[in-house]
């Protein structure tokens, strides 16, 4: 009580000033005066829309795989991502991940503080045809989701208010150079010449990673075999599922930042693919003897939008599919080789589905790209570039990531007591109960 009342007080003095900073400094928002086409506003009003639905998909997603004393405590994870991180990014966010470049690796703090010089008109060199404030609510929703995809490697047994510090250190420290060195027109990765549509580098690979050095860190939690791995809710699952699909239309065509036949590719991509993932997960299992069942189907489809997402504008339906198909098959046999690990619980198989599924639809993209892929081109550039990346991005977000565990950790102890977890974050972090689940 007396610890949840400390951190309470210190977040209500920080937020009370922030906001007082914010009235103080007035920013300058620049006003358009160009015309912009009204079909790219209004797809990339839906789009920012459909990314915001899958914060929320995710928590039913993963809410559904966990025990009857965590479905509150794993909904919110997820869902307080959307308050945390959009005050977080118009205060700093937003100027880190595409302020004027230092170094090709961060952006300048000083360039668009509170939004300062975000309005409505258009930015001179990114997303030049749309108001700028409508490219930075759409980079939003990402920066808020590659957070709460952390949450499912260890659910279960975390402190809420060190999870509001983790999220805030993680974005500060891996997410927001992740994203400028990616996508900003000065990035280092940029300029390399690396492809990433819509974030399976900057969102899956970077969650994926932090997700498996987070299962490390915390540890395994204290119950064992079936009472951990049985999920309470497949409905919430499938709900989850279909909030997500739904939701990754704008993930995916929404980067193509126009309603245009790129925009219409990277959706049927994004379809294509998680069809084809879902089928395959399923299909694995059962060569492996175990029946097909609603949960494999679903973990398959979100591991299917996760490995094209980097890929979704750059390639041709056959590939898409193939993608798909291969991702499903390296994640479902990784998860099953992970749930023999005495030493990992990555509680929700983030590492397993996001990290090699992010790092599988990255090689993909490098191989079938339309421009430039091993396959398509015959060119071996792109490949050896995006596999070079990888080998030096890898153990940098891994170490990246434990140094936030740890840092974190200093500050507010991140796990919960033995007593705390045997009797349910629900409970020990929010005095909250859902009626109805035993």
């Amino acid at each position: 009580m007396r610890r949840n009342k400390h951190f309470g007080m210190i977040a209500l003095i920080t937020l009370v000033s922030l906001s007082a900073l914010a009235v103080i400094l007035e920013p300058h928002h620049p006003e358009a005066q160009e015309d912009f086409a009204p079909g790219n506003i209004a797809w990339m009003l839906t789009a920012t829309a459909l990314v915001l639905l899958m914060t929320p998909g995710l928590s039913f997603f993963y809410g559904g795989m966990v025990r009857a004393k965590n479905i509150i405590s794993t909904l919110l994870q997820s869902f307080i991502a959307l308050g945390v991180i959009s005050v977080f990014w118009y205060v700093v966010g937003f100027s880190l991940a595409f302020g004027d470049s230092i170094g090709g690796i961060i952006g300048d703090p000083r360039s668009f503080p509170f939004f300062h010089n975000v309005g409505t008109a258009a930015h001179e060199n990114i997303a030049t045809g749309l108001p700028f404030i409508l490219f930075a609510a759409f980079q939003l929703k990402f920066a808020i989701i590659t957070p709460a995809l952390i949450t499912g490697s260890f659910a279960e047994r975390v402190r809420f208010w060190s999870y509001v510090i983790f999220i805030c250190l993680f974005s500060l420290v891996i997410y927001c150079p992740l994203a400028h060195m990616t996508w900003h027109p000065d990035g280092i990765l940029m300029q390399m010449g690396v492809l990433d549509f819509a974030g399976g580098t900057v969102v899956h690979i970077s969650a994926g990673l932090a997700a498996l050095a987070g299962a490390l860190f915390l540890g395994r939690r204290s119950a064992k075999g079936e009472e951990a791995e049985e999920p309470v809710h497949i409905p919430y699952v499938i709900l989850g599922t279909g909030l997500l699909w739904f939701g990754w239309f704008g993930f995916n065509a929404g980067s193509a930042l126009a309603a245009d036949a790129e925009a219409v590719s990277a959706l049927w991509n994004t379809h294509l693919a998680s069809a084809a993932a879902m089928i395959a997960w399923i299909v694995y299992d059962a060569a492996f003897g175990k029946r097909p069942g609603a949960l494999g189907a679903c973990i398959g489809a979100v591991v299917g939008l996760v490995a094209i997402t980097p890929a979704a504008g750059f390639v041709s339906g056959g590939p898409a599919l193939f993608i798909g198909v291969a991702a499903a098959v390296v994640s479902n046999a990784a998860v099953r080789k992970m749930k023999r690990s005495a030493k990992l619980d990555d509680t929700l198989d983030v590492f397993a589905c996001h990290g090699l599924g992010g790092i599988t639809g990255m090689v993909l993209t490098a191989v079938f790209a339309l421009e430039g892929g091993l396959v398509t081109t015959g060119s071996t550039a792109l490949f050896f570039t995006h596999l070079l990346v990888l080998v030096v991005l890898v153990p940098l977000i891994l170490l990246g990531s434990w140094l936030v565990y740890l840092i974190t950790d200093k500050i507010a102890p991140m796990r919960v007591s033995k007593e705390q977890e045997e009797a349910g974050l629900d409970r020990s972090q929010h005095g909250e109960l859902i009626r109805g689940f035993s």
